[in-house]
């Protein structure tokens, strides 16, 4: 097992959170959320990677007689990526009622959010 997969997870996540906290545009935070997000993939996949394995359908072999991948890594893929997407859409559907009421997508001009 190659550690590559892990160090693009680790690459991609600390790219994403220097983004979130230089950005000064409320998209470009949201797109730098949806970066730090996708490293959760990279990881996830490398995680259930095994050298020589097939998809786990057994079809048309017996169980046992080759290697195959974990289809619970799969599903939680799977499961991560849809939950990515709605969590980015439903911060931008944010991001635009703000954009509607204060005229403004910088974080600094928001002046009606500070405590």
């Amino acid at each position: 097992m190659s550690v590559l997969p892990y160090v693009i997870a680790g690459w991609l996540f600390l790219i994403g959170c220097y983004g979130l906290a230089t950005s000064r545009n409320l998209i470009h935070a949201v797109g730098c959320l949806a970066v730090c997000q996708s490293s959760t993939y990279v990881l996830l996949l490398a995680v259930g990677y095994r050298d020589g394995a097939t998809a786990p359908v057994f079809s048309d072999i017996t169980p046992g007689s080759r290697p195959v991948v974990d289809p619970v890594v799969q599903a939680l893929v799977l499961t991560d990526v849809v939950i990515g997407a709605t969590v980015t859409a439903l911060l931008l559907a944010l991001v635009i009622q703000v954009a509607k009421r204060h005229r403004t997508v910088d974080p600094d001009e928001l002046s009606e959010l500070r405590g």
